[in-house]
């Protein structure tokens, strides 16, 4: 995949099963973001092709579901946290729709997920940094996804938010829905994930954790010296 010409990741090949908590890790620069975007659509590959339960992209696209880094996201639009959680239901009901009753209540229970409910009249532009990280989440939950795909949701939450997104992954995992997430706190890996993604700028590992040798495989990816 490349930017302007300019490869940022090659010889990419993974195969990343289903049912899984996917850990993706590299250094920065190792063209994470890079990846989900292609996984995505949203960057066009050179060359190679992205296949998701071995068909393309347009046809299973309502089955996927985003979270971005909240950093890219603009905060200051003036929209209620119900609001911003009802778009998750627009794969299902189309842009220009209204929202029923039942996409209300899947919207009001994705928040209750999230521990959020309470904050649902609120201005989304109120939020601390970790409330607003779990009403993205709660927008994808209300998409009833079968492949989630998040680029590092826990980068700068509280201790509650990022206790609060793993038992979501959890459960997400019990449901037979998989979770693909950019992380960078390497102690948690073992904790938190059970499919591993090495990358940087090519895949140094892709296999379930106790497959991995940790150690190796991150010191490749990151250049660690002895």
């Amino acid at each position: 995949m490349a930017y302007r010409e300019t490869p940022v990741l090659w010889d990419i090949d993974l195969d990343i099963p289903e049912h899984v908590r996917c850990a993706i890790v590299g250094p920065n620069g190792a063209g994470k973001s890079t990846l989900l975007g292609g996984i995505l659509g949203l960057i066009t590959p050179v060359s190679g092709e992205v296949r998701l339960w071995g068909r393309p992209l347009n046809e299973v696209r309502k089955r996927i579901a985003y979270v971005p880094q909240r950093g890219s996201v603009h905060w200051d639009f003036p929209t209620t946290v119900s609001d911003v959680v009802l778009m998750g239901r627009y794969a299902h009901i189309g842009l220009i729709k209204r929202p029923k009753k039942i996409d209300r209540e899947i919207a009001l229970d994705a928040l209750e997920k999230m521990k959020m409910a309470d904050f649902a009249d609120r201005q989304i532009s109120e939020l601390s940094g970790g409330q607003k990280q779990r009403v993205f989440i709660a927008r994808a939950l209300a998409q009833d996804a079968d492949l989630y795909i998040m680029d590092e949701p826990l980068a700068g939450v509280d201790e509650t938010t990022e206790r609060i997104i793993m038992d979501k992954f959890m459960d997400l995992q019990k449901d037979r829905r998989t979770v693909i997430a950019v992380h960078h706190d390497l102690s948690t890996l073992d904790a938190y994930f059970d499919f591993l993604v090495v990358l940087n700028r090519t895949v140094k590992a892709c296999d379930y954790l106790a497959n991995v040798d940790k150690e190796e495989k991150l010191a490749l990816a990151y250049r660690i010296k002895e």
